[in-house]
């Protein structure tokens, strides 16, 4: 029985990070995959790096490791400010060897990743660092949603937008709410699946989100963690270069 957790969009939050993968290690679960966005926003982008690292059997190139790696572009000045800061804590390891394993790591996060029946991306199967594929999308993008479902032949894995969920065919969008947080696969149904964010949730709960893929049971679990996000918004408030409301926003889940 192969059993995957799925998280993403961690946003360089070490508290969220280490309460989800606590929780991973009492579900039975073979391995974790991330997919994308490590760091940004958050306090604290190398330690989240090395735990990632560590922990993950591989992980997915998002639009903010991107900008931390090469240029920040299309960001907001809070999310650009932030692409600068993260890389210059980066900069600042004093152990060379172990700078350039981070860099080393960093530059080998993958843009897709097929297994199986499963297309993995940060954003979406037509642009997979950036685009964003919203809830309601299902409802007013029908060619959007049309031309991304092209791309996908089975299931499909994505992060970016910070809200989990699964999208069908049909097409529609379906919250963990309306599933009872467990999503069965459909036979003939094509899906694309958001485990929600560790660190930056945006569905107005601030709780850490993210999902376990049961392959033998042919379902998704989508779980919700308390974890101390006061304390982190605090160490984002204490960075001078981090916008006060990066950590704002934050305890309230937006």
């Amino acid at each position: 029985m192969l059993r995957t957790a799925l998280i993403s969009d961690i946003h360089a939050n070490l508290e969220a990070l280490q309460v989800v993968l606590a929780d991973i290690e009492t579900k039975n679960v073979e391995r974790v995959i991330n997919l994308g966005d490590i760091l940004g926003y958050g306090p604290n982008p190398v330690e989240c790096v090395d735990l990632v690292a560590e922990r993950c059997e591989w992980s997915l190139m998002g639009n903010h490791d991107f900008g931390a790696l090469y240029e920040p572009t299309n960001f907001n000045a809070a999310a650009e400010a932030s692409a600068f800061w993260t890389r210059a804590q980066f900069e600042a390891e004093q152990d060379n060897k172990l700078a350039a394993a981070r860099w080393e790591f960093l530059g080998r996060l993958r843009v897709r990743v097929t297994y199986g029946d499963f297309l993995c991306v940060h954003g979406s199967p037509r642009r997979p660092i950036n685009e964003y594929v919203f809830p309601e999308d299902a409802i007013n993008s029908p060619v959007k949603m049309q031309q991304i479902f092209d791309r996908v032949d089975k299931y499909c894995l994505v992060g970016h937008t910070h809200v989990p969920g699964v999208f069908t065919d049909e097409p529609d969008y379906y919250p963990p709410d309306d599933l009872d947080s467990v999503y069965k696969f459909q036979n003939g149904e094509r899906a694309i699946i958001n485990p929600g964010s560790v660190g930056q949730p945006r569905d107005m709960d601030p709780r850490a989100s993210y999902a376990i893929l049961d392959e033998t049971e042919k379902k998704v679990e989508f779980y919700r963690l308390e974890y101390d996000f006061a304390a982190v918004a605090e160490k984002i408030h204490a960075i001078p270069e981090l916008s006060d409301w990066l950590g704002d926003r934050l305890m309230e889940g937006r």
